[in-house]
């Protein structure tokens, strides 16, 4: 018979997924096993595995929800209007935010996106695709040449999202620089360089 759906149930959803990040941040999605996971949760396996059929399953949900937060901001600034360099900047600062306030999530999302099947990679992975072609198009209204020179804007929009993405390899959020003020740095250089390329 199958249990019924608590009260909390996508909280607790919530919850093992945030256990599960951080888990796996630090042990990586190979080195981590679902008893891990129930430690961490302070619950049982069968519990983590009403909530999750597989291991991949979380893995999935990790990712996924963090590829959604990025997508929502990303559609908030889309909609702010026509000036590009607004765009990107607010685009840059509400990344830095996501990326500092879940940290885990975003590492996870950058070392173990391998490990899940074609199929929920694609699925993962067009999300992505979908956040570079908002920076292209961004950057193509910044430098109007790019808008037809599609190795140059994607080369670029890539740069962008090298100087944003791994910050959370070094970033202290006590640091003296605020993720804000990282994305301004950030928005700053590709502003001042873009007219290079």
């Amino acid at each position: 018979m199958a249990r019924k759906q608590s009260a909390d149930y996508e909280q607790r959803r919530e919850a093992i997924i945030d256990r599960a990040a951080d888990l796996f941040a630090v042990k990586g999605y190979l080195g981590s096993s679902v008893a891990d996971l129930a430690e961490a949760c302070q619950t049982s396996k069968s519990l983590i595995y009403h909530y999750y059929p597989s291991k991949e399953d979380i893995l999935h949900a990790v990712m996924a929800s963090h590829v959604e937060q990025l997508t929502s901001a990303a559609t908030d600034v889309a909609a702010m209007g026509p000036d590009p360099a607004v765009r990107l900047r607010e685009l840059a600062r509400r990344f830095m935010r996501l990326y500092i306030g879940a940290a885990s999530r975003q590492k996870v999302l950058l070392n173990d996106l391998a490990h899940l099947p074609p199929k929920r990679r694609a699925e993962i992975v067009a999300g992505q695709r979908a956040l570079v072609t908002l920076v292209e198009e961004i950057l193509g209204a910044l430098h109007p040449p790019l808008i037809h020179d599609a190795a140059h804007r994607r080369t670029a929009a890539m740069l962008f999202f090298g100087m944003i993405n791994w910050t959370h390899t070094w970033m202290k959020p006590t640091g003296p620089l605020g993720a804000d003020e990282i994305a301004d740095m950030s928005t700053g250089m590709v502003l001042k360089g873009i007219k290079g390329i």
